[in-house]
């Protein structure tokens, strides 16, 4: 494996707990000097004789000076995050006192860690692979309690548990291939084919259903642009803010109030939608701000995963121009202001609202959900919600797709043996048993420090 120049033999000591003032602080120490480091802090007893996974109360006092009363944790390798020795230093949280314990531990030997560097040493010990240390960046970033399952699955190795076994049997049968090579001569038959073959079909199939999860993945981890359009004065920044239960937007009679996007965020059942209420749209204005703003509605109905129009009951549907301009879009189509609405000039395949006295609103949220997740969510199964992976994954699968293909062609063992290492090096560098210092440093520099 190719690692950064980092020197993993120092010791690292950062904030584990967010920046401000609170109730207390953590700062944890990893590394080979970390129990000497502490123990020059701790003059109550001697960290050094005490037990692992043991919590110890006392006063910390560097050059006679006290900086706090504290309990310390201690945590010896290799049973710790980082598979090091690990102090981790519960504190009040005064900002004043957390900075001086750091720098303390600072002029005692250790050094500022980098962002993610505790994780990248659990991940350089063997203590997580690579799609683990991603997951506790995708959990620690976590808004929902989709965006929470979906993570936890992974940390607890749903997705590594998958790839073990692939890339287990792949090694297996490719040995076997390769021992045929060195038979060649005796034309001695050791790997199984048939067995191999549905070998093939399940890791097909089965990397194949990983690929399409990261469609509802990509939604549960980044959530969904929904873009309210529609003419001028149809009720759309009434309607953000009876979503937002929030005055966001400003609400007036005036046709063309809006002139610029306002984007909002709120999570329906777990999915975060991402509301941008637009400038009514029209064909005919002389004013340039308001021409500016259709525009920019425009170009929010083609970055929008979903496009809300909303319309009201005396508007022409069919022959629309903003029909047309959506119709390549996923698209709902609302109908607002029914308490003005006859009952019977209502039509099937519509949403009738009433933004301003909230009625509907929740069968409008539900359809919005079901537009979007056209499943139920199972937190048992694995979600690939990270384009790195996605990426490998679709190299894993047509690797397969030709040994697949090579088998079915009965091609010697020599002409198919690339292909299983070609697709044995995509799963290395899936989970980070191959990798290189790019990819290091792109993956953990997404963390924050302390973590």
């Amino acid at each position: 494996m190719i690692t950064t120049a980092t020197n993993w033999e120092d010791t690292i000591v950062a904030l584990a707990t967010p920046q401000g003032i609170g109730a207390i602080g953590i700062i944890r120490l990893s590394g080979s000097e970390a129990f000497n480091i502490i123990d020059q802090l701790f003059l109550s007893k001697n960290l050094l004789q005490q037990k692992s996974h043991t919590l110890h109360v006392g006063m910390l006092t560097y050059k006679d000076m006290p900086l706090d009363e504290v309990v310390v944790s201690l945590f010896k390798n290799p049973k710790s995050y980082t598979g090091e020795d690990v102090v981790e230093i519960s504190c009040h949280g005064s900002q004043a006192i957390l900075q001086n314990t750091i720098n303390a531990c600072i002029e005692l030997g250790a050094r500022l860690a980098k962002a993610g560097e505790f994780t990248q040493r659990a991940f350089l010990h063997g203590k997580l692979d690579l799609t683990q240390a991603e997951s506790v960046a995708d959990l620690i970033a976590s808004n929902t309690e989709a965006q929470q399952q979906a993570a936890l699955h992974n940390l607890k190795g749903g997705f590594k548990n998958d790839l073990i076994k692939i890339r287990e049997k792949l090694i297996e049968f490719s040995a076997l291939m390769e021992l045929e090579l060195d038979f060649a001569e005796e034309d001695v038959a050791f790997a199984d084919r048939k067995k191999f073959n549905e070998l093939l079909e399940e890791a097909y199939v089965k990397i194949n259903l990983l690929i399409d999860s990261f469609q509802l993945g990509n939604v549960v981890a980044n959530g969904v642009k929904v873009a309210i359009i529609g003419k001028p004065n149809a009720g759309k920044s009434t309607l953000l803010n009876t979503l937002l239960n929030d005055e966001r937007a400003i609400v007036s009679a005036i046709a063309g109030t809006t002139r610029d996007t306002v984007e909002e965020t709120i999570s329906i059942k777990g999915i975060l939608f991402h509301f941008i209420d637009t400038a009514g749209i029209r064909s005919h204005t002389q004013d340039e701000i308001e021409q500016i703003g259709i525009a920019k509605s425009i170009e929010k109905i083609e970055q929008a995963g979903i496009v809300l129009w909303l319309a009201d009951g005396n508007e022409v549907i069919e022959n629309n121009e903003i029909l047309q301009a959506i119709q390549h879009k996923n698209y709902i189509i609302v109908i607002n202001k029914i308490d003005a609405l006859p009952v019977e000039n209502k039509k099937e395949g519509y949403f009738y609202i009433s933004a301003k006295n909230n009625i509907g609103i929740e069968t409008l949220t539900n359809a919005l959900y079901n537009k979007v997740i056209q499943q139920e969510i199972n937190t048992e199964s694995t979600l690939i919600t990270n384009s790195r992976h996605v990426q490998h994954l679709k190299k894993i699968a047509m690797h397969l797709l030709s040994i697949k293909e090579g088998m079915q062609l009965q091609l010697t063992t020599d002409l198919i043996a690339p292909d299983i290492k070609l697709c044995l090096h995509q799963i290395g560098e899936l989970t980070g048993t191959i990798t290189n210092e790019h990819v290091l440093d792109y993956v953990f520099s997404k963390f924050c420090i302390g973590k």
